[in-house]
């Protein structure tokens, strides 16, 4: 079994950062670059564990911007100083579930090639119920000063 590793990011300016901590080895995990306008202009590819941890960190709240765009299920977590995708998360059961955006973490390099996703295909209950398999759940929101 793999050994768990922590992999640390940050959006361009470092005011949001990113903790993701898996048991998934980087070098065999392919990214999901997800096919929908918002995400294809922000350049993102998603990496998640089921079994993982995220915390998304910033010492100022009021930087860390949400967006819900498509079915507005899901809240993209960007910057509001330098404009970076960071995650995506959704609220399931009072859960917080979530996805990091592969290209923010320091080790994106280690990453596979990114694999297309098309979640526009999915019905809102297929979205949810792939979230649910897939994304890291009990995600934290670590803001100073809340």
């Amino acid at each position: 079994m793999q050994e768990e590793v922590t992999l640390h990011g940050s959006c361009d300016c470092k005011r949001v950062g990113i903790e993701f901590t898996t048991r998934r080895e980087p070098r065999t995990t392919a990214p999901r670059a997800c096919d929908c306008s918002f995400c294809m202009k922000h350049g993102a590819a998603y990496v998640s564990d089921p079994a993982g941890q995220l915390r998304i960190t910033s010492s100022t709240p009021s930087v860390l911007r949400s967006y819900r765009q498509g079915s507005g299920a899901a809240e993209f977590r960007l910057c509001s100083e330098c404009g970076v995708l960071v995650a995506v998360t959704f609220e399931h059961d009072s859960r917080l579930y979530g996805a990091v955006n592969a290209t923010c973490l320091d080790d994106a390099l280690e990453f596979e090639a990114s694999i297309p996703a098309s979640p526009q295909a999915l019905s809102p209950e297929q979205k949810v119920a792939r979230w649910l398999q897939t994304w890291v759940p009990d995600a934290q929101l670590s803001l100073a000063g809340t």
